[in-house]
C-alpha cells in the first residue's frame, strides 16, 4: 500500500534536553532500537512551569480511599538533563521486568508498561481499579512502529498521522494479531498515539517496543497533571514516577476511530474537532 509522504523534520515540542524524534519512512519498525536518535535539540524545563488545578477535596478523597497494594510509595525521579540516561535506564529496566511506571506526556500523566507482558497488563487494571475488558492505548515513537502493531491500517490513518503526529491524537485501527487480547479489550482494535513528549518517546525507543499509555489515575478520579497528583492517587501502586513537572495540557488526547476513508470521533480532547471536520464521517 502506498503511503502519503511524511515530513522528516517535524519537532516533537518539549524536549527535556533529549534528541528530537523524526518520522520514519521505512516500512518496518526495527525490533531493537538504539536509545534516542535524530538531530539534537534542547529546551529549558521552564516551559513546563505551571500550577496544578487539582481540587483539594478530590485529592483528599483519593488519599483517603487507601490501596490494595500496600503502603510502600513509589520512587519519584525528577527530570534532570544531567541524569536523563540514569532515569531512562531505571524506567526501562522496570518496564521490561513487568513493572508499571508513571510518566509525563504532552497531555496528562500516564502509566507505561509492556503490552506483551500479560502480568503487566493485569497490573494496570489493578492499579486503576478497573475491569480488564477495556482496551489500553499504546504510545509509539514512529508511524512505522504504529503500523507494525496494526492490521492493514487504511490510507486515512497515514494522512491523520502525517498531519497531527506527534501530538494529542489517538487513532483507533484494527490491531495486529500479535497483540494480546487483554490489550485490545477483546475488541480487535488498538488506539495508537505518537506523543509530543520526548522523554516518553525516548523511553519507547529504549524499550524497543510500543508501550501502554493509559492515564495515571484511579477510575472515576480526575486525571493527573503533576507527579504529586499521581503520588497521591496511586503512589503506593506503581514502581516509579518520573516527575517532568506539570503537563503542558490538562486534557486527554482526542480519539478517532479510522475506518475506510472516514473517521469517527470517539472522544474529544487536545485536537479540536474543528481541525478534524474534513476527515470525519
Amino acid at each position: 500500500m502506498d503511503r502519503p509522504p511524511v515530513p522528516l523534520d517535524r519537532p516533537t515540542g518539549l524536549c527535556y534536553g533529549l534528541p528530537h524524534a523524526r518520522f520514519s519512512t521505512g516500512h518496518q519498525a526495527p525490533r531493537d532500537r538504539p536509545r534516542g536518535g535524530g538531530p539534537q535539540g534542547c529546551c529549558s524545563l521552564s516551559c513546563l512551569e505551571g500550577k496544578s488545578a487539582y481540587p483539594t477535596a478530590l485529592r483528599d478523597a483519593a488519599r483517603s480511599q487507601g490501596s490494595p497494594h500496600g503502603d510502600s510509595m513509589a520512587k519519584i525521579l525528577k527530570v534532570d538533563p544531567t541524569q536523563l540516561e540514569q532515569i531512562l535506564d531505571a524506567a526501562t529496566r522496570l518496564i521490561l521486568g513487568g513493572k508499571v511506571v508513571a510518566v509525563p506526556t504532552d497531555t496528562l500523566y500516564g502509566l507505561a508498561a509492556d503490552p506483551f507482558n500479560l502480568a503487566a497488563v493485569s497490573e494496570i487494571g489493578r492499579i486503576k481499579r478497573r475491569t480488564v475488558d477495556k482496551p489500553l492505548p499504546l504510545l509509539v515513537d514512529s508511524v512505522d512502529q504504529a503500523a507494525d502493531v496494526s492490521q492493514d491500517p487504511p490510507p486515512l490513518f497515514y494522512t491523520l498521522a502525517e498531519k497531527f503526529w506527534p501530538g494529542a491524537l489517538t487513532l483507533v485501527v484494527p490491531a495486529a494479531r500479535r497483540l494480546p487480547f487483554k490489550v485490545t479489550g477483546n475488541t480487535g482494535k488498538i488506539g495508537l498515539r505518537w506523543p509530543k513528549a520526548p522523554i516518553v518517546v525516548a523511553l519507547v525507543a529504549a524499550c524497543g517496543r510500543p508501550l501502554i499509555g493509559t492515564s495515571a489515575n484511579l477510575t472515576d478520579q480526575p486525571p493527573c497533571t503533576t507527579a504529586d497528583e499521581v503520588a497521591l492517587q496511586i503512589g503506593d501502586a506503581v514502581s516509579l514516577i518520573i516527575d517532568g513537572g506539570p503537563t503542558p495540557a490538562h486534557v486527554p488526547s482526542t480519539v478517532i476511530e479510522v475506518t475506510g476513508d472516514r473517521g469517527r470521533l470517539i472522544r474529544p480532547g487536545g485536537v479540536p474537532e474543528s481541525d478534524l471536520k474534513e476527515y470525519l464521517g
